[in-house]
C-alpha cells in the first residue's frame, strides 16, 4: 500500500471516531429543544465559556492563526508554489496547502529528473476538484505560464539556462528551456563541426538565450555561447604568450582548399597550402587529415592578433640546402612537370627544388609555341641545367640542349635550289612560316607562292598545318633564317605569257572579283589581269560585272611586274573608230577624183572650137555643181 492511500484511510477513520463520540451530545440537544427554554436577557454568553475554555486569549489566537495557515484560500487558474511530498516513476505529487494533494504526471518534470522530496516548483491550478474529487494540477501550465518572463529576464540578464533536449530538427535541435520549445541551431551546439545531432537527445544541457522573437513566439538558445566564454578566456592567456618562432601543438579543425585551420587550444591558426609543405600541392589533405594533432611553428600574427599565420613545412630544413653539392651548370637532371605556363615549366627534380624550362629552351625552333604543345603535368622529362643560383635558389633547366643543333649543318643539309617538303605553322601578312624538321624554320613570301595569282593573303592558299613543296632560295646560318619559294618549283609561265598575251591581242576571260579602280579577269593558263573601271562599258552603253564572260583586249603587259591590262569597251570603240576612218578616206577618194576631171575638162577647154563652147559650158557648170555637192 502506497503512503498516500495510508495518509487517505487515517484521515477517513478519524473522520467516523469524531462522529462516533459527537453522536450522544446531538440527541440531547434534542431533548432540550423540546423544553423550549426561555432566554433571559440578563444572561452571561461568555461566562459559560470562559468556565470550561483552558486557553488563553494569545494562545488562542496563535492557534487560530496556525489553523488558518493549514486551509490556504486558492482559486482556480491560480499559479502558486508547492511542495514535492512524494515521487513515483509514473506520478509526482505536490501539496499546496489545500485539503487534498495533487498530482502531476511525471513526464512533465522530463526537463528536471533530478527532481526530488522537498523541492519547491511552482504549479497552475485546473481545478479544486476534479472528477475523482481531487485537486487538478499542471506543473506545465504554470511554466509556461511564467515561462516568457524568465527567458526575458535571461536574455536581458545573459544569464545561463538549462534545458531539454527534446528531438532532433532541420538544422539543429528542439529544446525545452522553462517549458517552451526552443530552437538550437546546429552551428551553436559547438566550436566544432557537429557531424551526429542525435547523440544530444533526450539529455540536459546549458545555454544561453541570444534571440526571441515575440511576434512569432520563437526562442533561439546557444551552447557554443557558453563554450566560447571559456575559449576567450583561454585564448587571452594563449595569445599574450604567443611569438614569431614558437613551435605549438595543434589539432586539425578545418581543411580548405586554400589552407588548414589547427585549433592551438582555444584560438585557431591557419595554415596557408604554401606553408604546408616545401613541394608543390594541390590539395592539402595530401598532407594532414582530419582531427590529426601536429606541431606547427608561428610564422606572424597581427597586431590584434586575432589572426595567426602557421608554419609546417619550416619545423623541416629547405630542401636547398640539402641539394647536392656537387650540382652544377651542364649537368643533366630528371624531374616531373608540377607548374605550367604559356612561357615554360616548372620541373621539381627535389621535393622542394624546381627548375624553369622557358619555352624557347624546349625546342631549337624559332616560331612562337607555348609550353602546352611539348609538355604536361606529370610528365617525367630530362633537361640540362643552364643557371644554378643557390643563394636565390633558382635555376633555369633547357631540354633543346639535349639534342644536337640542327642549323650546325644547314647548309649541307638545305643546300640553295634543294627541295623539300615542309609543314604549314603560321601565317602573316607577308608571308607564310613553314617547318621543314624540328628546330629548322622557312619563310615562304607571298610573292613567292605563285607566278600567275595575285595573292593579298596566304590564306588563300593554303591553311596552317598543311604540306607545301619549297625550293631553297637562300641560307643565313648567322641568323637562323631560310628563305624559300613555292612558284620557284615550276618554269616562269611569263616568258610564254609574252608571246601570247602580246599588246593588241583579243582574249576571252571571266570577271571573278570587283574592286574600287576596276575588276580581276580570269584568263587562259591560269593567269590573271587587270581591267580598270572605264574599261568595262559595253557597246549598249551597260557595264561588264562579276562573273561575265567577254573579250577583253590586252592594252598594257609588264613581264617583270607580272602585269597585264585589258580593256573590254577598247573593242566596240576600235571598230566605231575603224569604220569612221574608213568612210572619211572614201569621201576624201571622191573628192580628188572630181578635181582631177575638173581640170581635165579645164585643159581641154581651151583646144575646143567655138560651136562647142555652149556644150563644154554646160558640163563644167554641171560638174562644179557636184563638186560643190560632194563637198
Amino acid at each position: 500500500m502506497s503512503e498516500l492511500e495510508n495518509t487517505v484511510n487515517e484521515e477517513i477513520q478519524n473522520v467516523e471516531e469524531v462522529q462516533n463520540v459527537e453522536q450522544p451530545q446531538a440527541e440531547v440537544k434534542k431533548e432540550t429543544k423540546r423544553e423550549k427554554p426561555v432566554p433571559s436577557d440578563d444572561f452571561d454568553w461568555s461566562s459559560d465559556a470562559k468556565k470550561h475554555d483552558s486557553y488563553q486569549a494569545e494562545d488562542r489566537a496563535r492557534m487560530e492563526a496556525m489553523y488558518e495557515k493549514t486551509m490556504s484560500q486558492i482559486g482556480d487558474h491560480e499559479v502558486i508554489e508547492g511542495t514535492v511530498v512524494a515521487k513515483t516513476t509514473r506520478e509526482v505529487v505536490v501539496n499546496i496547502g489545500f485539503k487534498s494533494d495533487g498530482v502531476i504526471p511525471i513526464s512533465e518534470f522530463r526537463h528536471n529528473p533530478d527532481l526530488k522530496v522537498g523541492d519547491k516548483i511552482e504549479v497552475y491550478v485546473e481545478n479544486q476538484e476534479g472528477v475523482n474529487g481531487q485537486l487538478v494540477l499542471s506543473h506545465k501550465k504554470a511554466r509556461l505560464l511564467k515561462s516568457w518572463d524568465r527567458v526575458n529576464e535571461a536574455y536581458d540578464n545573459q544569464e545561463i539556462v538549462r534545458g531539454f533536449v527534446k528531438s532532433r530538427t532541420k538544422g539543429g535541435l528542439i529544446v525545452d528551456v522553462f517549458g517552451i520549445e526552443a530552437f538550437l541551431p546546429g552551428s551553436q551546439i559547438d566550436v566544432k563541426p557537429i557531424r551526429d545531432y542525435d547523440v544530444f537527445v533526450n539529455s540536459t544541457m546549458e545555454f544561453k538565450v541570444v534571440k526571441i522573437n515575440h511576434e512569432y513566439k520563437n526562442v533561439v538558445v546557444s551552447h557554443k555561447a557558453l563554450i566560447e566564454d571559456e575559449i576567450e578566456q583561454q585564448k587571452a592567456e594563449i595569445i599574450s604568450k604567443l611569438e614569431k618562432g614558437q613551435v605549438l601543438e595543434g589539432v586539425v579543425k578545418n581543411i580548405t582548399n586554400y589552407g588548414v585551420f589547427i585549433d592551438l587550444g582555444g584560438v585557431d591558426g591557419l595554415i596557408h597550402i604554401t606553408d604546408l609543405s616545401w613541394g608543390r600541392i594541390n590539395d592539402p589533405k595530401e598532407i594532414v587529415q582530419l582531427d590529426q594533432q601536429i606541431k606547427v611553428v608561428i610564422l606572424d600574427f597581427d597586431d590584434s592578433k586575432k589572426r595567426i599565420a602557421l608554419g609546417l613545412k619550416q619545423l623541416t630544413p629547405h630542401p636547398w640546402d640539402a641539394l647536392d653539392p656537387n650540382l652544377k651548370v651542364g649537368d643533366v637532371v630528371k624531374g616531373k612537370v608540377v607548374v605550367l605556363a604559356d612561357y615554360g615549366a616548372f620541373i621539381e627534380i627535389a621535393p622542394g627544388v624546381e627548375g624553369l624550362i622557358h619555352v624557347s629552351e624546349m625546342s631549337w625552333s624559332q616560331h612562337l609555341r607555348t609550353a602546352q604543345d611539348f609538355l604536361k603535368i606529370g610528365d617525367e622529362v630530362e633537361a640540362k641545367i643552364l643557371t644554378l643560383d643557390r643563394e636565390e635558389r633558382k635555376m633555369s633547366l633547357g631540354m633543346k640542349q639535349l639534342v644536337p643543333d640542327p642549323w650546325e649543318n644547314i647548309s649541307e643539309r638545305y643546300p640553295k635550289g634543294s627541295k623539300h617538303t615542309a609543314t604549314v605553322r603560321n601565317f602573316t601578312n607577308f608571308g607564310i612560316f613553314v617547318e621543314l624538321e624540328e628546330g629548322v624554320d622557312g619563310m615562304i613570301h607571298i610573292s613567292d607562292l605563285s607566278w600567275s595569282k595575285k595573292i593579298k593573303h596566304p590564306a588563300e592558299f593554303t591553311k596552317i598545318g598543311d604540306k607545301i613543296d619549297v625550293v631553297v632560295l637562300d641560307v643565313d646560318q648567322d641568323i637562323r633564317r631560310l628563305s624559300l619559294g613555292h612558284k620557284q618549283l615550276e618554269e616562269n609561265p611569263w616568258d610564254v605569257f609574252e608571246s601570247i598575251f602580246t599588246v593588241g591581242s583579243i582574249q576571252q576571260g571571266t570577271i571573278i572579283s570587283a574592286g574600287d579602280k576596276g575588276v580581276v579577269v580570269s584568263l587562259p593558263y591560269g593567269v590573271e589581269g587587270f581591267c580598270p573601271n572605264r574599261h568595262l562599258k559595253k557597246e549598249d552603253g551597260t557595264t561588264a560585272k562579276v562573273d561575265e564572260t567577254l573579250d577583253f583586249k590586252v592594252i598594257e603587259f609588264s613581264k617583270e611586274n607580272k602585269k597585264i591590262i585589258l580593256s573590254h569597251s577598247r573593242i566596240w570603240e576600235d571598230k566605231q573608230n575603224a569604220a569612221a576612218e574608213a568612210e572619211s578616206a572614201e569621201k576624201e577618194k571622191a573628192a580628188k577624183n572630181t578635181k582631177r576631171a575638173v581640170k581635165q575638162i579645164n585643159d581641154n577647154v581651151e583646144r575646143t572650137t567655138l560651136g562647142d563652147l555652149d556644150v563644154l559650158a554646160t558640163l563644167k557648170e554641171n560638174l562644179e555643181k557636184e563638186e560643190k555637192g560632194g563637198k
